[in-house]
């Protein structure tokens, strides 16, 4: 017996939609035939966890938002993830897909940096986000989910930095959500040859929410010698179901990506972070802090792939579980055959607070080529009762104590995050979601 799936938009809903935000029409076919393919693709299968009942079909396609472009109009809750008065400069702020808030220095602007929202993108650099939109890196044909992510995209950024420039401010982007909205936030970054930028992004939840959906999609490209550090904090509401798909295609020679994650969602997450280390000398780092907490259900895979030589990766994840939540953590390190001279290191680490938490760490080699080296390693436990027992003989409550070993738990990923913005706001995001 087949189920019948049904969407809240059908193809005249997402014409018109692509007709109001005057888009060509290219894209208005991708977004045709995808929502077709949505109706027959199957839903991702995450290593352990079943995901077929999870909400990713109903919501509301209505923002109810409107443009306002002034910093002072935005809400204190947006306004506190700016961590310094300079940071408003290169900022770009959506509430419900639609852009509140947007600034560049023009200095960046005069080098030829494009930082802007993806509808302006669609339609003043159009040659660019047809050359790498949902191409190579993350494909409208995967699954149900990327398939629909590409007919109903409605949010989102696309920053470029071109060759040889080297932007040494980070741009940061802020998308808050609220109601029952289907979120579909498509971010694409691409660096060119010997450029170098950090981008950082929140995803939070605010005003009334109801039951809805965010479909979040990053495509990151970086070129010969180019660098890209990119930062996100996610933190949604419980009543958001949220599917995150994450990658880089590090093509260039001696590229260098860096993933700075914080996954601090409360309602069912399905997260996937995959790194191609395609060019020859070309290294990927991703560093993944999550806590769990209420009933929630989480699952992080995190692909490290190696095709090109003398590549080097490292994937280091540490999560926290509270009450009843429950997490998967894959890490798979991949060396194709031809990729000689490579290395590969992963650790997965879960602490569970409770009798009811269930964490799973779950580290994996997979080497199709001799001249390597690679190593795993993970651990899942409680907290150590004689630690509990020495911090409190020295006149810490329960409470206290259990707070200090946390940090001291996720302090390795915290402190090693290459971006300072990330670091202090998932110091903020872990005290709340500890106490």
């Amino acid at each position: 017996m087949t189920t019948e799936i049904t969407f809240p938009v059908n193809q005249q809903q997402v014409t018109d939609f692509s007709k109001d935000r005057q888009e060509p029409q290219w894209f208005t076919d991708l977004r045709l035939s995808s929502l077709e393919k949505a109706l027959n693709l199957e839903l991702p299968k995450p290593d352990k966890t079943k995901i077929t009942k999870w909400n990713f079909t109903s919501f509301d396609f209505d923002a109810k938002t409107d443009e306002k472009g002034s910093f002072s109009e935005l809400s204190e809750s947006v306004k506190t993830l700016i961590s310094k008065e300079e940071d408003v400069k290169n900022l770009i702020v959506q509430n419900n897909g639609v852009t509140t808030f947007q600034s560049m220095q023009a200095d960046l602007i005069d080098k030829g940096v494009i930082f802007t929202d993806i509808k302006t993108a669609v339609n003043e650099h159009e040659d660019l986000i047809k050359k790498y939109f949902m191409q190579d890196a993350v494909s409208s044909d995967e699954n149900r989910l990327t398939a629909l992510h590409a007919a109903l995209v409605n949010g989102g950024t696309f920053l470029y930095v071109p060759k040889n420039v080297e932007v040494d401010v980070p741009l940061q982007a802020v998308y808050s959500h609220e109601g029952s909205f289907g979120l579909f936030n498509h971010v694409l970054v691409v660096a060119e040859e010997n450029s170098y930028v950090t981008y950082v992004e929140n995803h939070l939840s605010e005003g009334s929410n109801e039951e809805a959906v965010a479909n979040i999609v990053a495509e990151v490209f970086v070129g010969n010698g180019a660098t890209v550090r990119f930062g996100a904090v996610d933190n949604l509401s419980e009543t958001v179901t949220t599917y995150v798909n994450r990658r880089a295609q590090v093509t260039g020679r001696d590229a260098n990506v860096y993933w700075a994650l914080g996954q601090m969602n409360d309602g069912n997450t399905v997260s996937e972070n995959t790194t191609n280390l395609i060019g020859d000398g070309s290294y990927g780092d991703t560093k993944t802090v999550s806590i769990g907490r209420g009933n929630q259900t989480q699952n992080f895979t995190t692909n490290l792939i190696h095709f090109g030589k003398h590549t080097d990766g490292e994937i280091l994840k540490h999560g926290v579980m509270k009450d009843s939540a429950t997490s998967i953590f894959n890490g798979i390190s991949k060396i194709e055959h031809g990729a000689t001279k490579s290395n590969s290191e992963q650790t997965e680490r879960v602490l569970m607070l409770s009798e009811k938490a269930r964490g799973d760490a779950n580290p994996a080699l997979l080497i199709d080529e001799d001249d390597v080296t690679a190593g795993h390693a993970a651990s899942v436990g409680k907290i150590d009762p004689v630690q509990m027992f020495y911090l409190m003989s020295r006149g810490l409550s329960e409470k206290e104590a259990q707070r200090l070993i946390i940090h001291g738990f996720l302090a390795p990923v915290v402190n090693a995050l290459p971006i300072e913005s990330v670091k202090e706001q998932l110091y903020d995001v872990i005290e709340r979601k500890v106490y």
